[in-house]
């Protein structure tokens, strides 16, 4: 799990900001969830898999790809 938390997130941030669009933002999903997962946080897990079936979210990433270099994750 280490190993794919690491790869996305040494992403070029041309690729993050494409894998944020729409159609393509399970892939953030996923990661939030996954990284919650590592760490143990249930809170964090819950909150990963609510936030894949809100429709807004890719936006929320996309600002923060832009802002910080990744996106939003509780875990």
């Amino acid at each position: 799990m280490k190993e794919l938390l690491n790869q996305l997130e040494g992403l070029p941030l041309l690729v993050k900001i494409i894998l944020a669009i729409p159609a393509l933002d399970i892939v953030w999903g996923i990661y939030r969830i996954v990284k919650a997962v590592d760490a143990k946080n249930t809170v964090a897990l819950v909150i990963g898999i609510v936030l894949l079936f809100i429709p807004f979210m890719w936006i929320v990433d996309i600002v923060m790809i832009l802002l910080k270099g990744n996106v939003w994750s509780y875990a």
